[in-house]
Formats: C-alpha cells, sequence, structure tokens
C-alpha cells in the first residue's frame, strides 16, 4: 500500500495481507486464535455438532477460505484476521465445538478452493445467487446491497445509473463485475461511450484507486462502502441508495447435507441468542440488513 497517512486502517489491511499486497492475489494463510472474535457467552450445542461430518471434524477445527481485503467484513489487523464476518464465523465454530482457522486467499480463488477440498468452508462475503449454488451449497447470515462511492462532493456529478464514460474501479469475481458489464452493454446499445472498468484482486487497492483519483467511482457492498467512507477521513462519499440486495452465504461444499443443517442451525441460535445482534453492532453493519431466519440454499436470482 501507498499514501499511508491518508488512509489509516486500509494501510494496516494493505500491509499485513498476503492477498492484498501489491493487489496481486497471492494467496496466504492467517489463524484466528481462538479467543478472536468469538465470545465467552457462546457454548457448543451436542446436538448440532453432532451433524458436522466426522471429515470435517477430525482435526477439531474449520479451514475457512476468505479474502482478507474487504473491511469490515474481513480484513487483517495486528497480524490477524478480523471483521464481521470472522467474528460471526468463529462463533459458529464455537457452537459447533470446533476452532475456526482462516485461511486467506484471492475472492475468485475460495469456492475452487472449497470444490479441491482445500477449504472446509468459504465466509467471505459472498451473494448467494442461482450461479454460485449449481457448484456449492450456501447459508444466509446477511443481506446486503451494492453501493457507490466517490470522491468527497461527488466532484464529477456521477450517479449510478450515468457511468457511460466514466472510471470505475471493482473488485475482482464480485457480482459488481457483472452489473456494470450490465451497464456497459446499456451504455453500447444507447450509443455511449463504454464505461471503463478498472478491476483489482484486493478490495483496498479499489478503495485506494478512487482516494489516489486514478478513478472516479467504485461500486461495493454497502456495509464495504460505508466503511470505506468513514475510514478515509472524509476524502469519499456514498451516492444513491443501495440497491439489488441479496443475502449473504456461508459457502459449502455442494450437497452438504447435514453439515449445511448444523452451519444453519448455529447461526439461527447466534441470531435466536442475541450474539449475532452483539457482532452486528460492533461493526457498524445497518440493522436493515440482519436477518430473522437463516436458510440452506434459499431461493436467489
Amino acid at each position: 500500500m501507498k499514501a499511508l497517512a491518508l488512509l489509516p486502517a486500509f494501510a494496516l489491511v494493505g500491509l499485513t495481507m498476503a492477498c492484498g499486497a501489491g493487489g496481486n492475489g497471492a494467496a496466504g494463510n492467517a489463524s484466528s486464535a481462538p479467543a478472536a472474535g468469538g465470545s465467552d457467552t457462546v457454548k457448543k450445542d451436542d446436538a448440532l455438532a453432532a451433524l458436522v461430518p466426522a471429515d470435517v471434524k477430525a482435526d477439531g477445527k474449520i479451514v475457512i477460505g476468505q479474502d482478507q481485503t474487504y473491511p469490515p467484513n474481513e480484513f487483517v489487523e495486528n497480524g490477524k484476521p478480523t471483521g464481521f464476518d470472522v467474528d460471526l464465523g468463529t462463533a459458529v465454530g464455537q457452537v459447533l465445538g470446533l476452532q475456526t482457522e482462516f485461511q486467506n486467499s484471492s475472492f475468485d480463488g475460495i469456492i475452487p478452493g472449497i470444490a479441491a477440498k482445500k477449504y472446509e468452508m468459504g465466509i467471505s462475503s459472498f451473494t448467494i445467487n442461482a450461479e454460485r449454488m449449481k457448484t456449492v451449497d450456501m447459508v444466509s447470515y446477511y443481506s446486503a446491497g451494492t453501493s457507490m462511492a466517490v470522491l468527497k462532493g461527488n466532484p464529477d456529478k456521477l450517479s449510478v445509473d450515468d457511468l457511460c464514460g466514466k472510471n470505475v474501479a471493482v473488485q475482482k469475481g464480485t457480482t459488481q463485475v457483472d452489473d456494470l458489464d450490465k451497464r456497459n452493454a446499456a451504455c453500447t446499445k444507447a450509443g455511449k461511450p463504454a464505461i471503463n472498468i478498472t478491476q483489482f484482486q484486493a478490495q483496498t487497492d479499489v478503495n485506494l484507486a478512487l482516494t489516489a483519483k486514478r478513478v472516479q467511482a467504485e461500486l461495493a457492498d454497502s456495509p464495504v462502502i460505508d466503511y470505506a467512507v468513514k475510514q478515509t477521513g472524509g476524502q469519499l462519499e456514498s451516492v444513491g441508495a443501495p440497491y439489488d440486495t441479496a443475502p449473504y452465504g456461508m459457502v459449502l461444499p455442494k450437497g452438504s447435507g447435514d453439515y449445511g443443517k448444523a452451519v444453519q442451525g448455529a447461526i439461527q441460535k447466534l441470531i435466536d441468542d442475541g450474539t449475532y445482534k452483539k457482532i452486528l453492532d460492533k461493526w457498524g453493519l445497518s440493522a436493515s440488513g440482519a436477518i430473522t431466519k437463516s436458510e440452506v440454499n434459499p431461493a436467489a436470482s
């Protein structure tokens, strides 16, 4: 990362994560200590723990793939993974009587890594959609939309529906890439110049591209944009309301069966006992994104 004085929170992320360093997507490993993100009040549920497959619980831990460049959901601070997804994933592990080991990866390498049995779960702000559910199971845990950030004061007077000919940054492999592709097709059809889309491996590099004025706007999940606005000390602002709201899902191997039931049950238990809300509040995530019922493979577009 560069321009460290401009981005204190993002600088920590850029300096300490293997995936985000230089934006080259090289995967590295990081583990969460048992107390990191967990809670002394979260207790093991024996019935749910019994549903976890033997090969997953044999070593006493769940190996979780994660792109740790996406604050406040998942990032690295003081050399350790942290964030909303880390806290919630750790609490799910506690309900199931297992430690959680978060391994840093490029975002687009997580689902293939689950198929290859490199990871036993993915928790990395994955929007649930029909395309992803063709190859993996997904267990819902939060609802987020897409937001757009621009420089403070919106000097180019941008709106999300008027990006033709503009320079826009986005993280590779995200739903926002698909969104911009559709918008680009509309620009072309209308005879307007195409959107100049720049894709980065790390979300922190997306944020830096905007604050450094190399692009005019960025698209990302709504909690990520909200956090970026706060952490850049007034350099950025969000424009318009979040749109295309959809649930996030914890990712499991396709046909996970009882494993999916165990994870769904653990999330539901955390919702019902209030732990879920405490984690949301800790990270400043909007209550409007909170869910009251977790589901395995909910209907998705």
